[in-house]
């Protein structure tokens, strides 16, 4: 009689344990971490707008080379929510994975609740001569966060990333700061897997797809948009990968405005 006690309690508490690690696969986990929050998406959810966004085959609206990408979220304390591709293992580049969580370690380091920064606003001040520059040597990527586990899982639901802090300073486009429905800065965002303009541009439809661009102000026009004009002191260069990504920058916050979803 008690062996079958014992029994019921194991199998109920491993159902009950395998209730929580499939919640946390889903949304992320971590310590102290906020990636639960309602407010950060889901995997399937990071991952269907991802795909919609890169659209691959619907045209190319987001400039650069129509590559497959990868797309990470970090939480407001920097550790690394999810992890998710828009392609098939081995269809964007490897070496994207890390950028993309790094991209999404330096808009939300560098973000505020009163002033969002994006990863392309970063990249003049951190030349020689500029007033940023050596930051991009601070907050180093975290090697034991970036590489461990098996390579089949990247991307997964079970990235090993998740619920690690990855550090990283990233300083040309494609990390953008999340602000909820109500202004609240909740994480950030960081896509890579093109050249930097499209990734920017990717990522700042994907934020607004998820209704996470309520952002309260910036140094491009009020926005944290990408701007190519060399004046602005927080300016990015040309890709040269597409002889629209100036257009296609500027119409972003047109197209896609900023704000609180209608």
């Amino acid at each position: 009689m008690i062996k079958k006690s014992l029994m019921s309690l194991c199998i109920t508490g491993a159902l009950a344990l395998g209730g929580a690690v499939q919640a946390d696969n889903e949304h992320g986990q971590g310590g102290d971490s906020a990636c639960k929050s309602a407010s950060l998406p889901s995997f399937t959810a990071l991952t269907n707008a991802l795909k919609s966004v890169v659209a691959l085959g619907g045209g190319n609206p987001n400039g650069g080379f129509g590559l497959n990408m990868w797309a990470s979220v970090v939480d407001r304390s920097g550790v690394v929510c999810n992890v998710t591709r828009s392609g098939q293992p081995g269809e964007q580049w490897p070496g994207s994975r890390v950028i993309s969580a790094q991209k999404a370690n330096t808009a939300n380091a560098f973000s505020l609740p009163g002033l969002a920064l994006s990863t392309a606003n970063l990249y003049k001040a951190v030349q020689p001569g500029g007033s940023l520059f050596g930051l991009q040597e601070s907050n180093p990527v975290d090697v034991n966060v970036a590489y461990k586990g098996p390579a089949a899982k990247w991307g997964t639901g079970e990235d090993p990333m998740r619920g690690g802090r990855i550090g990283g300073v990233n300083v040309f486009g494609g990390g953008l700061a999340l602000y909820d429905k109500n202004g609240v800065l909740v994480g950030a965002l960081g896509v890579s897997g093109d050249s930097s303009c499209a990734d920017h541009a990717i990522a700042w439809r994907l934020r607004h797809a998820l209704n996470l661009d309520n952002i309260p102000g910036g140094v491009v026009g009020g926005t944290d948009n990408l701007t190519y004009d060399s004046t602005n002191g927080f300016s990015q260069a040309l890709c040269g990968a597409d002889p629209n990504e100036a257009a296609i920058a500027a119409n972003l916050p047109i197209a896609y405005p900023v704000g609180p979803a209608p």
